[in-house]
């Protein structure tokens, strides 16, 4: 996979190594599957890099897959002397079906494969190097899962750096060690099942300021941006922020956050969060939080009716080899996506060539919110 980032300032200090801890973050948690046995996602920076610095070109990283080899009598771009067997069977839940319609293909191959969640592995790249330029701003962004199936995480009032540090040290991106044990053990009954499961994770950015985003138009609108982000990764079936739906069955008093002023901090301050850092579009200074729903994974051990879309008759669902449970996965290209609107946005609002410009930008605007 080949991925060009576009925009990033001259001067980021960036790595290799930084985009690979992400790569690495987003092939592990219980209940992955088989690919992640041979995949061992690595990036190359191929261009708009130099001596560990960006040059304010485009970025061009690539990501080998070594799974390749194994596909090039099926996948090969030149004719192929044999014709590969057509896979037919369209998986319920999946683009096989609908994308085999749109694009008139009768061998679902040529939908599944660009299709497949394989392709996040792109986007973790770039919100890895998102989130490099998002630190030069005081902004960090982490993820953690508040749902697996039926059993919820429970974790009141933890300050947000032990939330990140206990998810980050978890097989489940979980917080809740209770919780997590639970959790494996209903992807464990799912998988003798022939079954899969799906779960709720929940992004935050910390750090960032007032005034990312803007109410003056649709499109502008950061929580509008943020939600079609994480909607576009594949599975992911609803989107909140802040309270989100439950704030459609409470009262008003129930759901605004109070307004003070905090004189020795300069700052105004809200003693809740309930808006999830954002009103009006914009970014309010408070942590901005979403959360994201994922379904179970559509591709079945036990597989669902499905029909030959050549012959019309009914057979089970093909099956290609897939995970158990990916919410955790899901979880770091919900963090990579949340990276790549927030950087997006500091970016439209601060501009520069170089990092010392943009860093400047920063500091007068953040002395400006100071004298409000």
């Amino acid at each position: 996979m080949t991925t060009i980032v576009e925009g990033i300032p001259a001067g980021l200090r960036l790595l290799a190594e930084d985009v690979d801890a992400d790569l690495a973050r987003r092939q592990r948690g219980y209940g992955r599957g088989g690919r992640m046995k041979i995949e061992t996602d690595r990036v190359e920076l191929v261009g708009g890099v130099r001596a560990g610095e960006t040059l304010g070109s485009p970025i061009a990283m690539s990501i080998a897959n070594r799974d390749y080899v194994n596909w090039l009598d099926r996948m090969s771009p030149a004719p192929m002397p044999a014709k590969p067997e057509m896979l037919r069977r369209p998986r319920p839940g999946h683009a096989d079906l609908s994308g085999g319609l749109k694009y008139d293909r009768h061998d679902l191959r040529d939908v599944l494969e660009r299709a497949s969640a394989r392709e996040t592995a792109s986007r973790t790249a770039v919100g890895a190097v998102c989130r490099t330029l998002l630190a030069t701003a005081g902004i960090d962004v982490f993820a953690h899962v508040v749902a697996i199936g039926p059993v919820e995480a429970r974790t009141p009032d933890l300050p947000a750096s032990e939330l990140r540090a206990l998810s980050r040290a978890s097989d489940l991106a979980c917080a809740d060690a209770s919780a997590e044990i639970r959790m494996k053990e209903a992807i464990h009954e799912a998988s003798h099942a022939g079954d899969t499961l799906g779960g709720v994770f929940e992004v935050v950015a910390t750090g960032a300021m007032a005034g990312l985003g803007s109410h003056v138009q649709w499109d502008r609108k950061l929580d509008g941006r943020l939600a079609q982000a994480l909607m576009s990764i594949q599975a992911i079936k609803g989107v909140e922020i802040g309270l989100g739906f439950a704030s459609g069955r409470v009262r008003g008093s129930q759901v605004h956050d109070a307004i003070a002023y905090d004189a020795a901090a300069r700052a105004f301050t809200r003693p809740t969060n309930r808006c999830g850092g954002l009103e009006g579009g914009i970014t309010n200074g408070m942590p901005v939080v979403c959360r994201a729903a994922m379904k179970p994974i559509a591709t079945l051990k036990r597989a669902l009716a499905s029909v030959d879309v050549q012959t019309k008759e009914a057979y089970e669902a093909a099956f290609e080899r897939s995970d158990v449970c990916a919410v955790a996965a899901a979880s770091v290209v919900g963090e990579a996506m949340v990276c790549i609107v927030l950087a997006d946005a500091v970016l439209e609002k601060f501009g520069g060539d170089s990092m010392r410009e943009t860093a400047r930008n920063i500091e007068g605007y953040r002395a400006q919110l100071a004298d409000y």
